[in-house]
């Protein structure tokens, strides 16, 4: 149950985070790619948002994703602008190509999915294995002060067939020795005044200090570890910024 992106989730996150839908991150994200040589990929694809806009406009990027659900709305955004995606169900822990990569990129603090510190720092050097030399590892991370601020919310949303779809978001753990937070996720879907159908996931994130990413990258071989401040590259990241954006290369 934990993490899992299963079919109310992915449906809510689709309309909510629809394809193209901008943060800050697209333009960020492409104005970084522009000098990269080679293909690109992205972990944690998801729906697409960021994917399917940067493979229209001619990125040569791939990417894969664990939940079915998210790649079936990867594909299909796909299909409908005539685009042939190279898409793959696998995980952070074991996703595995026979060649190497230009850059890698994790926007949206989707590597924040992986909580246990050991397999985070695996999934690191996997992503320092699948990179040329030279190569460029660009992920995002939520703020500590994201995780710890107050917790409990409702939402909704309105489907194209009638149906209310409903979120409700409660915070019920926070460790903070292995630094994550839990939360209960329980998405519904009403129809005339019905409960129909009804999904309750664990949503588990750990978050990180910005000098102990940067520690955890050189230690496994990463130079010119750059921090970001709010998609302000280069501009060390300080208090209030909403998204801290880590850029680190594989040598030459």
């Amino acid at each position: 149950m934990q993490n899992r992106y299963g079919q109310l989730a992915s449906w809510v996150y689709n309309l909510d985070k629809p394809v193209g839908r901008s943060f800050g991150d697209l333009e960020y994200y492409r104005q970084r790619l522009e000098r990269c040589d080679g293909p690109i990929l992205e972990p944690g694809v998801g729906n697409g948002r960021i994917f399917v806009p940067l493979l229209d406009s001619g990125v040569p990027i791939e990417g894969f994703d664990a939940s079915e659900e998210m790649l079936g709305y990867c594909r299909d955004a796909c299909r409908r602008r005539n685009l042939s995606p190279q898409l793959t169900r696998q995980t952070f822990e074991e996703f595995s190509y026979d060649k190497r990569f230009a850059a890698i990129i994790i926007p949206a603090g989707s590597f924040q999915l992986v909580t246990d510190v050991a397999s985070a720092t695996a999934v690191l050097k996997r992503f320092y294995d699948h990179l040329r030399p030279g190569g460029a590892l660009m992920l995002d991370l939520d703020p500590i002060g994201s995780f710890l601020g107050p917790s409990g919310s409702l939402r909704s949303w309105a489907t194209e067939e009638g149906d209310l779809l409903t979120l409700a978001e409660q915070r019920v753990d926070i460790d903070y020795v292995a630094q994550t937070t839990l939360a209960h996720l329980r998405y519904e879907q009403w129809r005339a005044g019905s409960l129909i159908r009804t999904e309750l996931d664990l949503f588990k994130l750990r978050w990180w200090g910005v000098e102990e990413m940067s520690l955890a990258l050189r230690s496994l071989g990463f130079e010119d570890v750059v921090m970001s401040g709010d998609y302000q590259y280069g501009r060390h990241p300080r208090q209030g910024d909403e998204i801290i954006s880590v850029e680190a290369r594989r040598p030459s």
